[in-house]
């Protein structure tokens, strides 16, 4: 990182704040993901029921741990060992939970949230459901436009996500999304929020360190 990043992660991330904000959005800029866990660790109750979305991001935070270690009720799909049974019964625990934590694909310059999701548990919980959700983001996550949030999902995201889940999918050799047809795709719902959605308290935290992909 050279001496410079700093202050243009700093400048191009108060920008999408600004955005965020004048989008409806409660909405924040961080150094550090450290400060990141703070502010998360102050703003969620003790007693509150938590749902984990699929996010690299929150998984490098660790406020999962942290909300666990500090006991709050935490339902996340993605520990290991869980059969597919249990996995699903989880996902509709989490789209109820008092708080949702997850992270976004993309976000734009104009304050928008850009995401695609295979079963749409995480799109549908971050629109309607739980009573507050927070969304995490590092600087990498920033783009210009919808479309070339789309560019970053197809070129970044799907395939290093269906390498993480271990998907036969075609991006797993070519690295870049190829429209596939099979029973394994994970890119099958897409949502694209150009306002906070009126019936959900939304706090988007964007973090100038890249995390997640």
């Amino acid at each position: 990182m050279s001496e410079f990043t700093p202050w243009h992660n700093k400048t191009i991330g108060t920008r999408v704040v600004e955005a965020l904000q004048k989008n409806n959005f409660t909405a924040a800029y961080v150094d550090t993901r450290q400060e990141a866990l703070d502010q998360l660790a102050a703003l969620i109750p003790g007693d509150a029921t938590v749902g984990i979305g699929g996010s690299w991001t929150i998984k490098e935070i660790g406020i999962d741990t942290l909300l666990e270690e500090r006991g709050n009720t935490v339902f996340n799909h993605n520990k290991p060992g869980l059969s597919p049974e249990e996995s699903l019964d989880i996902r509709r625990k989490e789209m109820a939970a008092d708080v949702f934590l997850t992270g976004t694909n993309a976000v734009t310059l104009k304050g928008e949230l850009v995401n695609v999701d295979g079963a749409g548990n995480r799109v549908a919980a971050m629109v309607f459901g739980p009573k507050k959700v927070f969304i995490i983001a590092g600087v990498n996550k920033i783009v210009p436009d919808v479309a070339a949030a789309m560019d970053r999902i197809k070129l970044f995201a799907a395939p290093i996500n269906n390498k993480r889940l271990n998907r036969p999918n075609p991006c797993t050799m070519t690295g870049q999304c190829m429209d596939c047809q099979g029973p394994t795709r994970i890119c099958n719902v897409t949502t694209v929020m150009h306002k906070k959605p009126m019936a959900i308290d939304i706090h988007v935290i964007i973090i100038g360190e890249e995390l997640g992909f």
